[in-house]
């Protein structure tokens, strides 16, 4: 092939310097090679759509005759209503195109006529890690004027959080100083999401329409992609998989009782890559429902109507309420219900950190007995919200395991206040027996993908059930051969007790999946400390053999600063520290880097570490390794599952 023959292709977008590339790079291939590309494309097509591809081709559409959809998700809610609100526009002959937040051109911003933005908040009032360089733009300098702007946002949060959908008000407040007009009124969508989020949507659509009725119809376009096969399962109509090993994977004097989960797929259509996450539509503990019973005085078996529905209050209370995770919305109900001032107090603003504290420590039924008060079934289930499904990161590679989907789980078990607490979905998936059945959908993460270039080095920090999307992530670069290093900071309480997975990473690291491993165990002795830095530093060193006290005083690859830490704590960020110029050289080498786990915590301080390290190692101020940090998150070299 050569650039001769690229008038004669179909129609393209590309400019003619692109073609010219084209041709170049395609020049001398054989047609096998040929139809190896075009398979290639196709798949980087379907891949890109996904990201956020257009919805529907609206090829030469003017920005006038277009609506746009942009969403920042870190959890896929967002997602899934952007796309809901894509399919339902095209479905009505609506030139529509779906993007993530971080591939939006801002130079279009501009030129935008219909504008829809669905996006939640994180934490303390943050963005999505997609959206960040979105919202950093529209609220910075260079935003331009939008006077011909018609927007709508959505946005999504928890209530119980004193920023409660901060992102989705700064940017409807943004767009309208920059002269937009809403078209759609500001959405703030709870937990509950769908109360807020459907009537949003309907509204937003129908705005649309009557704005772009009198837009010139586009041609269709049908671009090259990927034919897959549509799941026949999903969160709204999830697959019944069945349970295969149900395994406690620490010891059992542990503090915390972690198990490994082997679910089979086999049958469902779902498919997944590693770093998705499996959605698991739990049950509430009967033993918890019980003690609700109890505490209210009610009658499980009585039939209660809500929302066009009659079940047994039980069952309500059993399958279809929130009763493990304490609200805001639910403490505002408790204390209006019964006048309890105390109550009342801590909803004021200024008590926020007094609030928060209280939906962290204490689950309803704490408050229930704290409070008594006479509920009405039919304003109980009023003041609760639904259950919803939980995430879990994928353990698995399907290139390793097949049709099957595995999990890490740390279950919610524990003593509060005189009586048992227990979390909803761990102790539903704890109890699942070897063929039991659990209700379970794909939620996709693209932003959280193994390099596509497998010889690039990767970087994982996942401490606790944190390392799970780790181990899919080692399976998948050993099953497809991945040429690039893999790098591993582990962290737990105790190596003797809270090493997750210790023998595969032993293995991994003997057969060369694994290159490197650095552990942190935080609340061990100073000889538990010298057991961890010698396995850490030494890739052939047997467990067994490490284990025993008496090697490990003579140990090569003991670090005297390692034993030395008898007063403090160690965390995976302290390791990042002590490997700082290793690491940031790999990352100056084009290495991807991977973070799971805790948002309140292990998160913020990984994050403030990485930039302490820039800093230090790159001779970069702190500014600029901030700016560095933030430039990798924007390259897709950096991300994030946090929750």
């Amino acid at each position: 092939m050569n650039a001769a023959v690229a008038p004669e292709l179909p129609a393209t977008t590309l400019d003619a310097a692109k073609v010219a590339q084209l041709a170049q790079l395609t020049e001398g291939l054989t047609p096998a090679e040929l139809y190896w590309v075009a398979a290639w494309s196709a798949a980087k097509a379907a891949q890109a759509q996904r990201a956020g591809a257009s919805a529907r081709p609206a090829v030469g559409a003017e920005p006038s005759q277009r609506l746009t959809i942009v969403y920042g998700s870190q959890t896929g809610n967002a997602k899934r209503l952007a796309e809901q609100l894509a399919r339902r526009s095209s479905d009505a002959g609506l030139p529509v195109r779906l993007l993530r937040a971080d591939a939006y051109p801002q130079r279009e911003l501009a030129q935008e006529r219909y504008l829809a933005v669905v996006i939640s908040t994180q934490g303390e009032g943050e963005p999505p890690d997609d959206a960040r360089g979105f919202v950093e733009f529209i609220a910075g300098k260079r935003a331009p004027k939008l006077p011909s702007l018609q927007f709508g946002v959505l946005g999504l949060g928890d209530s119980s959080y004193p920023q409660f959908c901060a992102i989705g008000r700064q940017l409807d407040a943004r767009l309208a100083e920059l002269g937009g007009t809403r078209f759609a009124s500001l959405g703030e969508a709870d937990v509950d999401i769908e109360t807020i989020a459907t009537p949003w949507l309907d509204t937003a659509l129908e705005r649309a329409r009557e704005g772009l009725k009198t837009a010139t119809p586009v041609a269709r376009v049908t671009p090259l992609h990927a034919v897959s096969k549509q799941a026949a399962h999903s969160r709204e109509q999830p697959f019944a998989a069945t349970v295969l090993a149900n395994q406690r994977i620490v010891a059992r004097d542990s503090e915390r009782d972690v198990r490994h989960i082997e679910l089979s797929l086999e049958g469902s259509g779902l498919h997944y890559q590693p770093g998705d996450a499996l959605g698991v539509w739990p049950r509430n503990p009967p033993a918890l429902v019980a003690q609700w019973l109890e505490a209210l005085q009610l009658d499980g078996e009585r039939e209660v109507a809500h929302q066009g529905r009659t079940l047994s209050l039980a069952r309500w209370l059993g399958a279809e309420r929130e009763i493990t995770q304490l609200s805001r919305p639910f403490v505002k109900t408790l204390a209006e219900l019964g006048k309890h001032a105390d109550l009342l107090d801590l909803l004021r603003p200024e008590q926020s950190a007094r609030l928060a504290a209280l939906l962290t420590r204490d689950q309803p039924i704490d408050l229930l007995r704290r409070y008594p008060v006479r509920w009405q079934p039919e304003a109980l289930l009023a003041a609760l919200r639904p259950l919803t499904p939980r995430l879990y990161s994928i353990a698995s590679s399907p290139k390793a395991v097949g049709e099957e989907v595995h999990l890490t789980v740390a279950v919610v078990d524990y003593e509060a206040h005189g009586s048992a607490h227990w979390g909803a979905a761990s102790t539903f998936l704890a109890a699942a027996d070897e063929d039991g059945r659990v209700p379970v959908f794909i939620e996709s993460n693209e932003r959280f993908r193994l390099p596509a270039d497998p010889a690039r080095d990767i970087i994982m920090i996942g401490p606790g059930t944190g390392v799970a999307p780790f181990r899919a992530f080692v399976q998948e670069r050993q099953e497809s051969g991945a040429t690039g290093r893999n790098w591993l900071f582990f962290g737990n309480r105790h190596f003797a007790q809270d090493f997750l997975y210790q023998t595969e990473w032993q293995d991994a690291l003997k057969r060369g999946a694994l290159h490197r491993l650095d552990l942190a165990f935080s609340r061990d002795d100073v000889r538990d400390v010298a057991r961890e830095s010698a396995l850490s530093k030494s890739p052939h060193t047997d467990v067994r053999d490490v284990a025993r006290e008496s090697a490990l005083s003579k140990s090569p690859h003991t670090d005297v600063r390692d034993v030395a830490r008898e007063s403090h704590k160690i965390y995976v960020q302290d390791r990042l520290r002590e490997n700082g110029a290793e690491l940031y050289a790999w990352l100056e080498g084009g290495a991807h880097l991977y973070v799971c786990g805790d948002s309140a915590h292990m998160a913020k301080d990984v994050h403030a570490a990485l930039i302490e390290l820039a800093a230090a190692h790159g001779g970069l101020s702190p500014d600029d390794a901030k700016a560095w940090l933030d430039d990798l998150l924007q390259q897709g070299r950096y991300a994030r599952d946090v929750y």
